[in-house]
């Protein structure tokens, strides 16, 4: 088995989907400030707009994470969302964790080009050549890294900074998710551009973008 996929690069970004965490500040929905649910609960308006999208929400989007696997988990769905809605990718998490190997980076690694095959023909996943090899290198990447992946990912927190009022005071990208994505970029990661970096800060804790009036609970200091 090759240990050798060549030829990485990432596609021209294209626009945000129009649902989901990252869709939903590029799309600029009519309700752009929390939103109050039927249990009496304001949530960020993307967090009602799917069952799959309120368990997200309340439990996990914004909360930190530390986990090397949790992370490289992370960046790797925030590539395979490209272009895609969020909620695709919830749905097929189950999937994409059995077909990497629960993310873990040492096996995912040692993929090759059978592999590659066996996951184009993996119906629960998103068959997407350039995105199924790019996982594999960024696997490989977080083995060569002369630091673990959290620290490399943590050190371009931003200072804590309120929450933002409504959607269209929600960024897409920062000069932290620029630093972020040319880091990684030259750690020998593939897939990963200011956008995409933001929304994996978004989703990992990094930055807290529950707007001011959702009800889900601020993370300490």
């Amino acid at each position: 088995m090759s240990s050798s996929i060549a030829g990485i690069e990432p596609p021209p970004a294209p626009a945000a989907p129009a649902s989901g965490p990252a869709g939903a500040v590029a799309a600029r929905p009519a309700v752009a400030a929390a939103v109050v649910g039927a249990d009496g609960r304001a949530r960020c308006p993307w967090g009602l707009s799917a069952p799959e999208y309120v368990e997200y929400h309340d439990s996990e989007w914004g909360r930190p994470v530390w986990d090397e696997g949790e992370l490289f988990e992370r960046l790797t769905l925030e590539a395979f969302q490209s272009g895609l809605s969020w909620l695709t990718i919830l749905r097929k998490r189950p999937a994409f964790r059995a077909a990497f190997a629960g993310f873990d980076a040492g096996v995912v690694a040692g993929f090759g080009p059978a592999d590659v095959e066996r996951l184009l023909g993996d119906a629960g996943i998103v068959r997407n050549r350039r995105k199924i090899e790019a996982t594999i290198v960024n696997a490989r990447a977080v083995l060569a890294l002369d630091r673990p992946l959290p620290e490399l990912i943590w050190s371009h927190r931003p200072p804590r900074r309120a929450r933002p009022a409504t959607l269209a005071d929600v960024p897409a990208k920062t000069a932290e998710s620029v630093a972020l994505a040319k880091g990684l970029r030259a750690a020998g990661f593939v897939f990963v551009g200011p956008t995409t970096a933001y929304a994996l800060m978004q989703a990992c804790g990094l930055v807290d973008d529950h707007l001011a009036d959702c009800w889900v609970p601020r993370p300490p200091e």
